[in-house]
């Protein structure tokens, strides 16, 4: 995206009630030539920024990301995917684990930093995706979360978008099922450690799956639409996250720019149809980002 793009709609939201930015949910945003330039319209603007990494902190390293993200940031999500370096090495090619467990350590020490200064504390999030390769090991990863004095832990289901992953995806099999389930129970209970030792963390998503023979879980509410706005990196408007969307099979929602606005598009009667219809829509009704029971 075109950094004037962003800092533009960040201006517009600010004043219509943008609570935060969410600068990208692939690929690694602290590579993008924009970020700067966006931090510093949020700062601006009062506007909070949500950022998900994958830990290898590019550049001036964790400490200084750390020194410039918590002041203005909500919440930092770095991808973990193992508590052993053989598992989270093989899920993330490429990735220096003991690298990583160092990086974390360093960007605590600036967000406790910037709390201190500041009085504003940035929220240090792990984001797990549960599948076949690191089930067993996601209560030891709670537990070193905690030791890493990381905040909360949120699991997401590996989603089957190639057939070669169908396999690695937990609620495809009973087993898998299983599987997850006794992974919940690890992840309480090493929460539940962590709190008597003096550090809460919080776990999003560690709910357990329907066992066999059971009706399955009742899907929750959509958690976006109606509530966030996407704009693409050209600024085509889209209603949620999901690549569906992102390939125009929800609609067309139009784009910013060429005298439309941000609030055009959000307050415009396209959008309000898909909202009030969206749950019967075949896509949005299989939709995985949905949390059984809303959870």
């Amino acid at each position: 995206m075109d950094p004037a793009l962003a800092v533009a709609l960040v201006a517009e939201g600010s004043g219509a009630g943008l609570r935060e930015v969410i600068p990208s949910t692939m690929g690694e945003p602290l590579l993008w030539g924009g970020l700067e330039d966006l931090v510093e319209a949020c700062a601006a603007s009062g506007v909070r920024l949500n950022l998900t990494t994958n830990g290898t902190w590019p550049g001036p390293g964790a400490r200084r990301w750390g020194e410039r993200l918590a002041p203005v940031a909500s919440d930092v999500k770095v991808s973990w995917n193992g508590a052993t370096a053989a598992t989270a090495e093989a899920i993330m090619t490429g990735l220096d684990f003991a690298a990583a467990v160092q990086g974390v350590r360093d960007f605590a020490v600036a967000l406790d930093a910037s709390a201190r200064r500041t009085g504003h504390r940035c929220r240090l999030s792990f984001q797990v995706t549960a599948q076949a390769a690191n089930v067993d090991e996601l209560g030891a990863l709670v537990a070193m979360a905690a030791s890493l004095r990381v905040d909360r832990v949120k699991v997401n289901q590996l989603q089957v978008r190639h057939p070669s992953l169908q396999g690695r995806a937990l609620p495809a099999s009973e087993a898998g099922r299983a599987r997850w389930n006794l992974a919940v129970e690890a992840m309480r209970r090493a929460a539940a450690g962590a709190a008597a030792s003096g550090h809460a963390i919080a776990l999003e998503n560690v709910t357990p799956l329907p066992p066999p023979g059971a009706p399955p879980a009742t899907t929750g509410p959509c958690p976006f639409a109606g509530r966030e706005a996407w704009v693409l990196h050209d600024g085509t408007f889209a209603p949620c996250p999901h690549p569906a969307a992102w390939r125009g099979e929800l609609g067309d929602f139009g784009a910013v720019g060429a005298g439309r606005t941000l609030a055009d598009l959000w307050g415009g009667p396209v959008l309000a149809r898909f909202t009030a219809g969206h749950e019967a829509h075949p896509v949005c009704a299989a939709c995985p980002l949905r949390r059984p029971g809303g959870a």
